[in-house]
């Protein structure tokens, strides 16, 4: 697991695709600094200091591109419902804008007010921005649209997991520093449900980083407060500003390990009905993100990829099994054994089990056929959790010290019994859901698809090589999060180097593993390859865009594998 060493990336003048800017949409060095001028002005305010205030008080943001399209968001408070202008325009000056159109904040959706920009060409840089009644305009924000047709090269970046109580998100900094990015994928848990003290606890929480509400957030109200602190961010903010972005939740947009009738982090006696959560949470976040209103749907890059946008999460998943109540109240190892051993051929083997959901599965089968049919090179899932198989190795449990805490003793106690019949680690991955896993496989196999699964949720930094009984489906990539923290806060008694070793020694499908530091990765797609860059921050704690190393991956289109 070799790692380069690498510093602080510089401002990237020509486009992403390689190639000089035509002249009309130049992106030079000024261009990007005076995009920066109101991120500078927030980061310089303390942040003890900051209220959200009145006019313009999130910057901008972009998402759901298309070839021909982009959506445009924004947040006005005003003293009442206020229409506001948009303009695009391929100069930063907008001396003349090319498309421009009128929508409403309201605090009905939290002054948070969206529109969509049509007509626009493919594969174009362009800027925008919201001007209110007064004349009071927005920060300009930049966006692009997608290929159309045969496409050459785009560039992903890839987040996940941005706790904000843990520190700060420097991987969103460095990437709208690096600037060498089309579009940024943010694979869910883009916000944090718990309270103050609790995820991070009082030891770990950066005490700059002040939540809002202090408490468990479960009404609208609540989330749209939390939304609102993670957004006045200057690092997010800047991200959004510079790069359009693909969304998806995962489950702490709503709560920890959520299904579609609940969550392991929902109590119903004190927390109220699910559902009525569950629709609060999904309404603050169609208001405050980027995005549409679809809960999967797919992009275009040209004959180059078709991203598939799915939700695995909280409208057609199953309640996750969990091997603690499979052990509950064994004493011996071998009749312990035998129950896991019962519940893998049982339970676990479910063919009725979904994950997707019998209708967002059906149209992904679809969905697959279809674009290997009309020629696109790749078929990429944006996901939220690991669909390669893990297991937890076998030689941890000799490393387990006598000052282990006794819960973590009893977790991984039971992962290695679990390991030792062919049960994996994490049972709220496609792991826990192996005939939905299976039935995805082999959709794919059927249409020839050259597929990437790109996964986030757990933290870690992976790669495996995809099967079906031995025929290759394809690579999957999961990206480190962005301040969440990973194994080394409670395997930490295990050097980093060793447990990725013996996660790669018992797992054939993982080819590498990282597990202690925090990042994104870019994924440079071309037809014939794709080489993903993990790129580690230099920690979280401090406001940096130092990189502490990066790691490439590359995988030839076709292969179903990874050189690492």
């Amino acid at each position: 697991m070799t790692k380069e060493r690498v510093t602080q990336t510089g401002m990237n003048i020509t486009t992403p695709a390689g190639q000089p800017a035509p002249a009309q949409t130049a992106l030079t060095r000024r261009n990007l600094f005076t995009l920066a001028g109101a991120s500078a002005a927030l980061a310089a305010t303390p942040l003890a200091a900051r209220t959200f205030g009145s006019g313009f008080t999130h910057s901008v943001a972009s998402g759901e591109p298309s070839a021909n399209s982009v959506l445009l968001w924004t947040r006005y408070v005003g003293d009442a419902e206020t229409t506001l202008t948009w303009q695009v325009s391929e100069t930063e000056d907008f001396t003349r804008p090319l498309a421009e159109g009128e929508i409403t904040a309201s605090p009905s959706r939290d002054w948070c007010a969206k529109g969509i920009a049509a007509g626009l060409e493919p594969d174009r840089w362009y800027f925008y921005r919201f001007i209110a009644p007064g004349g009071a305009t927005s920060p300009v924000g930049r966006t692009r649209t997608l290929p159309e047709g045969p496409a050459a090269k785009f560039k992903l970046a890839v987040f996940s997991c941005s706790n904000y109580g843990f520190g700060w998100f420097n991987a969103y900094a460095h990437a709208a520093e690096a600037n060498d990015a089309d579009l940024a994928v943010h694979l869910g848990d883009y916000i944090y449900e718990y309270g103050a003290g609790t995820y991070p606890d009082p030891g770990q929480a950066d005490p700059s980083r002040v939540l809002a509400p202090t408490t468990e957030i479960i009404s609208l109200t609540d989330y749209r407060l939390r939304y609102a602190t993670y957004r006045a961010d200057p690092d997010c903010q800047r991200l959004h500003q510079v790069l359009p972005m693909i969304a998806v939740w995962d489950d702490h947009e709503t709560a920890n390990d959520s299904w579609k009738d609940g969550a392991q982090n929902h109590q119903p006696d004190s927390e109220g009905e699910w559902a009525v959560r569950k629709a609060a949470a999904k309404q603050a976040y169609r208001e405050w993100m980027p995005v549409g209103d679809e809960v999967y749907t797919t992009y275009q890059i040209g004959d180059l990829a078709t991203l598939f946008k799915l939700d695995t999460r909280i409208e057609g998943r199953d309640e996750q099994l969990d091997l603690g109540k499979v052990l509950e109240g064994q004493t011996d190892p071998q009749a312990a054994v035998a129950a896991l051993a019962k519940f893998r051929d049982g339970e676990w083997a479910d063919p009725a089990r979904q994950l997707l959901g019998a209708a967002q599965e059906e149209w992904l089968a679809q969905g697959l056929a279809a674009s290997t049919a009309g020629g696109t090179a790749w078929q990429v899932l944006v996901q939220q959790v690991l669909i390669g198989r893990l297991r937890s190795p076998a030689s941890l449990a000799g490393q387990l010290g006598d000052g282990l805490p006794d819960y973590i003793r009893q977790r991984l106690t039971a992962a290695t019994m679990a390991s030792k019949v062919g049960l994996p680690l994490n049972m709220d991955a496609w792991d826990g859901y192996p005939a939905a896993r299976e039935r995805l496989f082999k959709a794919a196999l059927n249409a020839n698809a050259n597929l990437m699964v790109l996964a986030g949720d757990t933290h870690n930094g992976w790669a495996f090589e995809l099967d079906q009984e031995g025929a290759k489906v394809g690579v999957e990539l999961g990206v480190c999060a962005v301040s969440s923290p990973g194994f080394e806060t409670y395997l930490g008694f295990i050097p980093p180097e060793t447990l990725a070793a013996a996660l790669v020694d018992e797992n054939e499908q993982l080819k590498w593993a990282d597990t202690s530091q925090r990042g994104y990765m870019v994924i440079d797609l071309t037809p014939t390859r794709a080489v993903t860059e993990y790129r580690f921050t230099g920690g979280v704690k401090q406001r940096s865009t130092r990189l502490a190393g990066i790691k490439r991956i590359v995988s030839e289109a076709g292969s179903g594998m990874l050189e690492v």
